[in-house]
């Protein structure tokens, strides 16, 4: 584990860290939900198969978990979080490329840190929450069509952060470089109803399909 200074608004922080070097010449940088943190299973799940493919992966919790707190701090907190654990991952790997992934609101908060300047090669979304459940009325895509990078939504069809599906559709739409990957009948977290599986095993399902999309 290391810790990663951030420089918030109201003072500098650390966050805690997990960094596993790779030798194929990629970096994922892995950010948690909002309910959750960098070590619960679906995240490990996800980082282990990233690794066994050979990539260095690099996960990460935000200051409000350092700190004890269930809710999400302000935006601009979890952005200068990105911005530091992204330049970390380029001092430790500078000639890999890189590549920001987040569960719902860790996946969200990265794509805020491009649109307001951060650098990477790429974004890929696990559940991106285009608005509260059932709240279709309040979406949360203003800055996603000026992102000039790739961005891969992996999203499950019951998932109801994006019902209706159509202005889901909508909303990558408008993206410049987007694609879907849908997986089918499932929720927000990946699970499928009547099928149970380990939060890891889910996890470690989607890693194939980042991975397709950034070696493509």
């Amino acid at each position: 584990m290391v810790q990663i200074p951030v420089e918030l608004s109201n003072g500098p922080t650390v966050v805690s860290a997990d960094w596993t070097p790779g030798d194929n010449g990629a970096t994922v940088i892995v950010a948690h939900g909002a309910g959750t943190g960098k070590d619960h299973p679906f995240l490990t799940g996800y980082v282990d198969a990233l690794g066994a493919s050979g990539f260095s992966t690099l996960r990460f919790n935000f200051p409000y978990v350092e700190q004890g707190r269930r809710m999400p701090g302000p935006a601009a907190h979890a952005i200068a979080t990105w911005n530091a654990v992204a330049a970390f991952a380029r001092e430790s790997a500078p000639s890999a490329t890189l590549w920001a992934t987040g569960k719902s609101y860790g996946g969200r908060m990265a794509s805020m840190a491009v649109a307001e300047g951060m650098i990477v090669d790429g974004l890929a979304y696990l559940g991106y929450p285009l608005h509260p459940p059932g709240r279709p009325e309040k979406p949360r895509i203003e800055h996603l069509p000026g992102i000039t990078v790739p961005q891969l939504f992996v999203e499950g069809t019951n998932d109801p952060f994006i019902q209706p599906i159509a202005q889901f559709e909508e909303a990558v739409a408008s993206c410049q470089d987007a694609r879907v990957v849908w997986v089918e009948r499932a929720g927000h977290t990946f699970e499928v109803k009547g099928h149970k599986r380990p939060a890891a095993e889910i996890g470690a399902s989607l890693a194939p399909i980042v991975a397709e999309f950034i070696g493509r």
